[in-house]
């Protein structure tokens, strides 16, 4: 099963990409052998493949039906985009649309398109390629995205980029990522560029949650009794779950995004939200609680399991 219903608010899972990728001591390491170790029974196999130390994870989109709108959660890393940063995403041919279409979703159904943050892997499919020219896959959509990441990300800003791994545009962003992913459905006049919060409907909101990227933010669901919180990359392995003030190499403030990953984590616990972060294998997302100064997962998702390899 690839879809649940959470109060008036249907959420299909699309699978654009499944593959073990780095080891652990590249993404996050602050993290030793020791607290993989500690964590093996529920990481492996579907979060860490320990074998290896490899991370599974998948590249992957949220569609939301809320209030008769189609609603999009990242859109991944998308088709002929140069990645030479991480080969294994580049120049890809992947039956996304396809995925979409099984789940009962054209392009020109598409109502908004939410970007969590501004990295190559959520914003891959705001574009294709028709006739050399990037254009927007949704042509009705309305693209959510943060000033705070356009601005950063946008090269004729000219603003420094600097992380553990350096400048971070050339792994996380990808070089090309905002000319040939962004700044395309900003000229159709198709980009909202929001700030502080953005409410879509009456059950799904945007607030920003800063760190990973300046402009990184979660989508709140509330509908009825339910609710739930997708997270981007505030957490990208379930051990941040475990570890909260564990952050990967990857954040352009990991100080900032662990006080917003706590910040989210509590709240999720408190209200009893699930948590959808973006990248998340296996069951894809979680109920956690409190467990002392940190969290553990007390339910998973309904979601399969499984997901398609293109590696």
């Amino acid at each position: 099963m690839q879809t649940i219903t959470l109060g008036g608010v249907e959420i299909s899972r699309v699978v654009e990409w499944h593959a073990p990728i780095s080891p652990t001591t590249a993404v996050f390491p602050s993290a030793g052998p020791r607290m993989w170790k500690e964590h093996e029974s529920w990481l492996a196999p579907d979060f860490w493949q320990p074998e290896n130390d490899a991370l599974s994870v998948n590249v992957q989109t949220w569609v939301l039906r809320s209030e008769g709108r189609t609603v999009l959660v990242d859109t991944g890393l998308g088709n002929d985009k140069d990645r030479p940063h991480m080969a294994g995403w580049s120049h890809l041919r992947t039956d996304y649309l396809d995925r979409l279409a099984a789940v009962g979703v054209r392009p020109e159904d598409v109502d908004v398109v939410v970007n969590t943050h501004l990295h190559s892997d959520h914003v891959g499919w705001n574009t294709r390629l028709v006739d050399g020219e990037w254009v927007p896959t949704f042509p009705r959509a309305a693209y959510l995205i943060a000033k705070a990441d356009f601005d950063y990300w946008n090269p004729a800003n000219d603003r420094p980029r600097r992380g553990m791994l350096g400048d971070l545009s050339v792994f996380a962003a990808g070089g090309d990522m905002f000319e040939d992913s962004v700044a395309p459905v900003h000229r159709a006049g198709q980009a909202v560029l929001w700030e502080d919060g953005y409410r879509i409907d009456a059950g799904l909101s945007l607030e920003p949650a800063p760190g990973h990227t300046p402009g990184s933010a979660v989508l709140r669901l509330r509908s009825g009794t339910d609710r739930a919180l997708f997270i981007g990359d505030l957490v990208h392995n379930p051990l941040q779950i475990a570890e909260p003030d564990c952050d990967t190499c990857l954040s352009e403030d990991q100080r900032e995004a662990t006080r917003s990953r706590r910040r989210i984590l509590e709240e999720a616990a408190d209200t009893r939200a699930l948590v959808f972060p973006g990248h998340l294998a296996g069951h894809g997302a979680a109920e956690v609680r409190r467990e002392g100064g940190k969290f553990a997962v007390e339910r998973w998702a309904a979601f399969g399991r499984s997901g398609p390899e293109f590696a």
